[in-house]
This record gives C-alpha cells, structure tokens and sequence, in this order.
C-alpha cells in the first residue's frame, strides 16, 4: 500500500482488519494513535537509521522479546553517539 498517500489512521485500520503490525519511521502520529487506539496488532516506531543492517538487528531484539506484539507499543531508538 506504499505510495498511496493513506493517512495513519487509514494505515493502522488496514493492518488492524488484516491482523498486522505496523513499523513505522512517522514516531510521532503512531504514538498518538497508540494512546487512543489500542487494539491492534502492534506498532513499533523507530528512529531512522541508515545503518540498515544495525537497525534491522534492533527490532528484531525489540519485537523477539515481546510475546505478543498485540495491543503493545514498542520503540526502536538509534543508539546515541
């Protein structure tokens, strides 16, 4: 559905009626969604990276630690330098 110019609650909607998470780089407006809509299957925002490999080594950390991503909101940083 990419370059479809959904808005973010078209976004969360789509991945909530076909049982998926969300990852996203627009941290700000899933926060926000999280806070008002809490039953889908997982959003998980992250700090943009153009370490790729780094970054993908992140969320796989962050999501295999979770036993369900449903309903949870989990945030990926960028490590500081």
């Amino acid at each position: 559905m990419a370059q479809q110019a959904l808005t973010d609650d078209q976004v969360l909607k789509f991945a909530i009626e076909n049982k998926r998470a969300v990852l996203t780089f627009n941290r700000k407006h899933f926060i926000v969604l999280h806070k008002t809509l809490q039953n889908h299957e997982g959003i998980i925002v992250c700090s943009f990276d153009l370490d790729f490999k780094a970054l993908a080594l992140r969320i796989h950390k962050g999501i295999s630690s979770a036993e369900s991503l449903s309903g949870k909101l989990i945030r990926i940083n960028r490590p500081a330098t």
